[in-house]
């Protein structure tokens, strides 16, 4: 496997992410284990899973999957899209996504998450806020580092300077 520096942070992972969406519906437990065996077995180290999949049984699945080979694993997942149509179940504000970080280490079982991503931005939301809040979680250590995903190139620009004028580490991954 070929592995590579995600983004400037130095957080080497295999070139293969191994994306979990379907893990807990069309894929169920055993064959979500033995894919992620075989996954670790080729020398994927880099693994992905959101809050918002299957309501959160892909997180407890992965979670329960690599919890005895943690070290091994670069795990990355996302929060922000819309889990119901209440106040407050969706988007980039302190609240939610402080919420939904404490959720996913719960239901990941682990005490911290590798890549953290907003998963969507949410025009015309202050980015303001998900910056500094994911800078919190950082200084927390809940989480090692934040990316975004499916954000406008001017959305990007501007949580870049946010993260500057916070000082806030930058996101090291933009994901398409």
């Amino acid at each position: 496997m070929d592995y590579c520096s995600l983004g400037s942070n130095q957080l080497s992972v295999s070139k293969l992410c191994l994306g979990t969406m379907t893990f807990g519906a069309q894929t169920d437990r055993n064959e979500s284990k033995r894919i992620v065996s075989s996954a670790k077995d080729h020398g994927v180290n880099f693994i992905d899973t959101a809050d918002v999949y299957v309501q959160g049984e892909s997180e407890r699945i992965v979670g329960e999957l690599i919890k005895s080979s943690r070290d091994w694993w670069v795990l990355a997942t996302k929060a922000g899209q819309k889990l119901a149509e209440l106040p407050n179940q969706g988007g980039l504000s302190r609240k939610w996504l402080t919420k939904s970080v404490d959720e996913s280490l719960v239901r990941l079982d682990t005490d911290y998450i590798d890549i953290f991503y907003l998963h969507r931005d949410y025009e015309p939301t202050s980015l303001i806020e998900a910056v500094t809040t994911m800078g919190d979680m950082i200084r927390l250590g809940k989480i090692r580092h934040f990316g975004i995903s499916n954000f406008r190139g001017w959305r990007i620009a501007e949580v870049l300077m946010l993260c500057k004028e916070f000082s806030v580490p930058s996101p090291g991954s933009w994901p398409t």
